[in-house]
């Protein structure tokens, strides 16, 4: 009989626990089904970036399909009303859910303290709906200050203020610092009118860092940023009007609130105990709440580390709990002990806009360029996790080609969309550039006679019958040469002596690979691999010419456009290896590459081929079990 698990909340800990008991459950009989009222997981740790419009919302919202494609889980989107855990029992409005196992991982939301206002007058910066409202909300205010008149009124509407100066407050404020460069100066409005605010209670900003990094934090928002840093100042209440702090007044449009939070407003209908202000449930060492059939992981997990003390709201938490508790789950279908969870905290990293960075990894300072790094490559490793390569690149894509302002000079031209429309003449030219060439050797008879030799210009160093012409003759004036030692590049002139013909050609471009004294690997390889035997030298004569014709028939087709050109860069290299490149042909190189870039998408068959072969691609790997190269890169099933 299959042991039912249902898991609520497809947050961090939620996915964690849900890919652990698939990967693990090896020919344990459970059935595992996610339970969220979102199709999406969000990348809570950068939605700051879409609140200050670094990225777009595909950025941090994951689909929860793309998480679970290869997996058995079995995805649910429903808001869960009613937890009855007598009776192994869970409720929403129109349906009713029973389960053996039960793990609750509903996450956070954020804690006002009982300050007055605060819940009706302040944004939250909490969830992926969170963030586009607070982006919307600051374009609207500079379109109304654009237009307003009173100055006052322009005043308050500039003046923008984040309360807490934790993780997510300093982030929020380094993101709006950086995009207020550009809204100012689209709507024509001076910086120095924009005033940007963070407060805090604590004596200092980052407090879970050590001072050192909170200093270089705190200097490069004052210093670089012009961001305007209130510590040890407590806040009293939120009007309509502003936000009252001690000792004072802050008339503002704009308050995101982000000094705090709690768990799900959802434990309130959780029969079990609530562990201080942020009313984390109760659990043992284990995981398990009174009931030991419901575990808790993340967020609202009462767990207690070494000095008695609850483990941080932080995405590690979340994950090792995740993956704990799924694994004690396990352990107790087969009748194994419990394992005692033990969080690891290997460290923390806060970025302040694009280009600025603190962390402290296992007890290390790292400098702000690596720390940049880091972060990126936390965020990979994580993705490629959960979703593999493809979730790893659409972060990166956004991250680093669709990033929106505040880009420097190199940036700005690389991140700019590129239509796949505008490359399908270029296409359609280096198409018939190789179409003509294929062609062109078919009618001179390399289908049926010896050519490989000339035209490689080794004719008169073979014996064989193949070699074609006699008398064949190549030399090279240098006029430029850099060498390295194993690579030489020239550049010069080429005069060719067949059968009594002289041939030049100016600007003869070469690259010779492993050069070493009288060695040069590709003559060696030519004469004594491809032009070996009469077989072979006619085998690759005729395959050369059937790639030429195949890849412009491809391109011109715009069917496998992607391939078509990485076969021509191919193609091209052997050539510039052997008998170099002329003025001429050089281009076909560069028009290769930018042809790469879906350039068969528009105009071409690429358009319907590639959605076809994406939907063969995924039916047939749903039949594989089995993983290349990484963990976690494909599937999850070891």
């Amino acid at each position: 009989m299959s042991k039912k698990v249902l898991i609520v909340g497809a947050g961090y800990a939620g996915i964690e626990a849900a890919l652990t008991l698939n990967k693990k459950k090896k020919r344990d009989k459970i059935e595992i089904t996610l339970i969220d009222k979102n199709p999406y997981h969000t990348l809570l740790t950068e939605i700051h970036e879409v609140a200050g419009n670094r990225v777009s919302e595909e950025a941090v919202r994951i689909p929860l399909r793309s998480i679970f494609k290869y997996t058995d889980v079995k995805l649910v989107m429903d808001e869960i009303k009613e937890f009855d855990l007598d009776n192994n029992t869970l409720r929403s409005e129109d349906n009713e859910y029973h389960y053996d196992y039960l793990i609750l991982a509903l996450g956070s939301t954020p804690n006002f303290f009982g300050i007055p206002g605060l819940k009706e007058h302040a944004f939250t910066l909490w969830s992926f709906e969170d963030a586009v409202r607070i982006r919307e909300h600051i374009k609207r205010t500079f379109i109304l200050a654009e237009q307003e008149k009173d100055s006052e009124k322009r005043k308050r509407l500039l003046t923008f203020v984040v309360a807490g100066a934790g993780f997510t407050g300093v982030e929020m404020i380094g993101e709006l610092a950086i995009w207020v460069k550009s809204l100012c100066k689209e709507h024509n409005i001076p910086r120095k009118d924009v005033r940007l605010v963070i407060v805090d209670m604590l004596p200092r900003i980052l407090n879970t860092l050590n001072e050192k990094n909170a200093a270089k934090a705190h200097q490069y928002m004052e210093k670089k940023l012009g961001i305007e840093i209130m510590t040890s100042t407590k806040i009293l209440e939120a009007t309509e009007k502003g936000l009252v702090v001690e000792g004072g007044f802050i008339e503002t449009a704009t308050i995101i609130w982000a000094a705090g939070v709690r768990s799900s407003m959802d434990v309130e209908n959780i029969d079990a105990e609530k562990l201080g202000n942020a009313k984390r449930l109760a659990v043992d060492e284990f995981g398990r709440t009174k009931h030991k059939n419901v575990y808790v992981a993340g967020d609202i997990s009462g767990l207690l580390d070494e000095n008695n003390k609850f483990y941080p709201a932080m995405v590690e938490n979340a994950i090792q709990t995740g993956h704990s508790v799924a694994m004690n789950i396990l352990n107790d279908i087969r009748g194994k002990d419990q394992n005692k969870i033990t969080v690891k905290m290997h460290g923390t990293m806060v970025s302040v806009g694009n280009y600025f960075a603190v962390s402290e990894i296992l007890g290390r300072n790292l400098p702000v360029w690596l720390s940049i790094v880091m972060k990126f490559l936390v965020n990979i490793h994580y993705l490629w996790e959960i979703t593999g390569f493809r979730g790893a690149a659409v972060y990166l894509y956004h991250e680093v080609l669709d990033r929106r302002q505040h880009k420097n000079l190199i940036e700005k031209h690389y991140t700019t969309d590129m239509r796949a429309w505008w490359t399908t003449p270029l296409r359609l030219f280096l198409g018939g550039m190789w179409l003509y060439e294929g062609i062109k050797k078919a009618l001179e008879g390399w289908f049926t006679t010896p050519k490989l030799a000339e035209f490689l210009g080794m004719a008169a160093d073979s014996q064989s019958a193949a070699t074609g012409s006699a008398l064949y003759l190549t030399k090279v004036e240098e006029t430029f040469s850099i060498k390295t030692g194993i690579i030489n590049f020239l550049l010069g002139t080429e005069s060719k002596v067949v059968e009594g013909t002289a041939i030049s050609a100016v600007n003869f471009a070469k690259v010779e690979l492993f050069h070493f004294g009288d060695f040069n690997l590709v003559p060696w390889f030519l004469r004594n691999v491809v032009l070996a035997s009469d077989g072979l030298a006619m085998f690759f004569q005729v395959l050369v010419v059937i790639l030429e014709i195949g890849i412009g028939l491809l391109l011109f087709g715009g069917a496998l456009s992607f391939i078509a050109s990485a076969i021509s860069l191919g193609l091209l290299a052997m050539f510039v290896t052997s008998t170099g490149l002329y003025m001429d042909t050089w281009w076909m190189v560069f028009a290769s590459i930018a042809v790469m870039g879906g350039a068969g998408r528009a105009f071409g068959l690429d358009y319907y081929l590639i959605p076809w072969l994406n939907n063969i691609w995924e039916s047939w790997w749903k039949t594989r079990r089995f993983r290349l190269f990484f963990k976690g890169s494909f599937d999850r099933w070891d």
